[in-house]
């Protein structure tokens, strides 16, 4: 069964001068009482479906003490899949695509994340500086990827769910040979999940990208990828989440 959106309504919306558009942010935290924080915050891509799962997933975990108390955001736009209003099309992709024609804008919407709403939340919230996990599922993860195959990436925790490596001709892929060409050390745990019975083309992709970062690895990442039998491209979600913070953040 595909993802439903969230039940719960955005905590606040946040409006962005880097890509000049408003964003729900639905956010879950621990019991102030019994955890003051400082928390780390996962920001989870498609809030508006992705950020319950997220939060039962981060719920979970606490309870039964295999994480610390985290602060998860759900990043979204209050506007179903290709609804107007819904800019993933736009946001989650690195470069411009006849597919989507106002694709192309990543960056703007990494500053953002990493600028205004960052900055926004650090006032509302006690959060930790030194963890800043990204999460997504799809084409939010090839955004997640994107992120931290930057020179100095914002976010050293990723998760990758069933990542859309197919974009542009894998041009995610030619980015990461190139960063690799500039620089040998990465600091980033990256967790990759996929369901064993998704597509041959996301499970193949993913392969492709798990060899090249085994033959030119980066000092430094950490990656665990798994394979999860017995779910597809939506059936996933729940189990990738609880599986991906409990080893990024345990």
């Amino acid at each position: 069964m595909p993802i439903q959106p969230s039940s719960a309504p955005p905590a606040f919306v946040s409006h962005s001068p880097e890509t000049g558009s408003d964003y729900a942010i639905y956010v879950g935290t621990p019991d102030p009482a019994r955890d003051p924080g400082p928390w780390t915050a996962v920001l989870a891509m498609d809030g508006d479906y992705l950020f319950e799962p997220a939060a039962a997933a981060a719920r979970e975990l606490q309870a039964a003490g295999a994480v610390p108390g985290l602060l998860v955001v759900g990043v979204g736009y209050g506007a179903g899949f290709g609804k107007p209003g819904n800019h993933r099309g736009r946001d989650y992709t690195p470069t411009p695509s006849s597919l989507e024609p106002s694709s192309g804008g990543a960056d703007r919407f990494l500053a953002y994340l990493s600028g205004t709403l960052w900055s926004d939340l650090a006032r509302r919230y006690p959060i930790r500086e030194d963890r800043r996990l990204l999460a997504g599922h799809s084409l939010g993860s090839l955004l997640v990827l994107h992120a931290i195959l930057q020179p100095s990436p914002f976010f050293n925790r990723a998760l990758a769910s069933a990542p859309s490596l197919w974009w542009d001709d894998r041009s995610l892929l030619v980015l990461a040979s190139r960063l690799r060409d500039r620089q040998s050390d990465l600091p980033v745990r990256l967790f990759l999940g996929v369901g064993e019975d998704d597509t041959p083309s996301m499970t193949g992709d993913l392969a492709l990208f798990e060899k090249l970062l085994a033959e030119r690895p980066f000092g430094g990442l950490q990656v665990l990828s798994v394979r999860l039998p017995g779910r597809d491209h939506h059936t996933v979600v729940p189990d990738v989440l609880r599986a991906g913070l409990r080893a990024l953040l345990s």
